[in-house]
């Protein structure tokens, strides 16, 4: 059974229209300035947590002695 040529256009052109908004969402998300941001912002959280913040300022505290210690022997 033979399709109408203007259903065919019809569909065709819903079919560009539905791939041009997915490839807009796409490039929205995947645009490197965004994903840059979305790690540091989940780097910052994380260096906010004291369970981190404070073990790591401990770790940098004891290498910064060190390097005193080996400057100054």
């Amino acid at each position: 059974m033979a399709r109408d040529p203007e259903t065919i256009e019809r569909e065709i052109e819903q079919a560009r229209t539905a791939l041009a908004a997915t490839l807009d969402q796409l490039g929205t998300k995947a645009n490197p300035q965004k994903l840059a941001d979305q790690a540091k912002n989940g780097i910052r959280a994380k260096l906010d947590d004291p369970k981190v913040k404070y073990p790591l300022i401990g770790v940098g505290a004891l290498i910064l002695a060190l390097l005193v210690r080996k400057l100054f022997r």
